[in-house]
């Protein structure tokens, strides 16, 4: 059974940093895409970053690009998403997703989810 379990989340100012991290279990991960969405009050949940377990490739929502980065440490199975220069429009909460196939930015292309970190951007 596939586990997600995020953690890192919290209160900090803008122009603060911040890394998330997903604990990844339950199957082999090397063929797949890992995600990070997000989702703020009232908001749909949106695409933030994706990564390639195998390659490394990494692909961003307009919004992070230059700010966000994913990565991922094979040898632990976790995936990381350092946020930099954070906005008070990140606020949300954070969650970490896979499936099959290519990264994806529909959330219903993803099957499995962790039970999200909340993240908060005070001014």
């Amino acid at each position: 059974q596939v586990q997600l379990v995020e953690s890192g989340g919290g209160l900090v100012q803008a122009g603060d940093s911040l890394r998330l991290s997903c604990a990844a279990s339950g199957r082999a991960f090397t063929s797949y895409a890992m995600h990070w969405f997000r989702q703020a009050p009232g908001e749909e949940r949106e695409f933030v970053a994706g990564i390639y377990w195998s390659s490394g490739a990494t692909i961003y929502a307009d919004s992070v690009k230059g700010r966000f980065a994913i990565s991922r440490d094979n040898a632990k199975n976790t995936v990381y998403l350092q946020m930099n220069s954070l906005k008070l429009e990140d606020t949300a909460v954070y969650y970490c997703a896979t499936g099959e196939g290519a990264v994806s930015r529909k959330p219903s292309a993803l099957y499995y989810w962790g039970q999200g970190t909340q993240v908060t951007v005070s001014s």
